[in-house]
């Protein structure tokens, strides 16, 4: 059984930078991505890296927010550059058995507890 911890959340002034990073343990992990869901709304997701490498990113964060993989140590990370008060949220780490990246919480089948980002204006 696949475990995922997150860790890195925090309360940033808007402008600031916060990293996230998920570690896996229990299995491999092919691809694996950050969702966040705010209260009131569905999760939604944020960005995404596959087994080769691949990258991709919700339009609300492209070129602030970079996801980056260590294969050997099986872990994940989310740099988060000037945030912003609409990146408040619960972020969640998944990861799932398939090459490429999944756009959709329920193509998931690993999930991390979740860690909060606060951005105040």
């Amino acid at each position: 059984q696949v475990t995922l911890v997150e860790s890195g959340g925090g309360l940033v002034q808007a402008g600031g930078s916060l990293r996230l990073s998920c570690v896996a343990s229990g299995g491999t992990t092919f691809s694996m991505s950050w969702f966040r869901q705010a209260p009131g709304k569905e999760r939604e997701f944020v960005a995404g890296i596959s087994w080769i490498d691949n990258t991709d990113y919700a339009d609300s964060v492209k070129g602030r927010f970079t996801i980056s993989r260590d294969g050997a140590e099986n872990t994940a990370q989310l740099q988060m550059n000037s945030l912003k008060p609409e990146d408040t949220a619960a972020y969640y780490c998944a990861a799932r058995q398939y090459a490429g990246i999944g756009y959709s919480a329920n193509l998931y089948e690993h999930w991390g507890q979740g860690t909060q980002v606060t951005v105040s204006s």
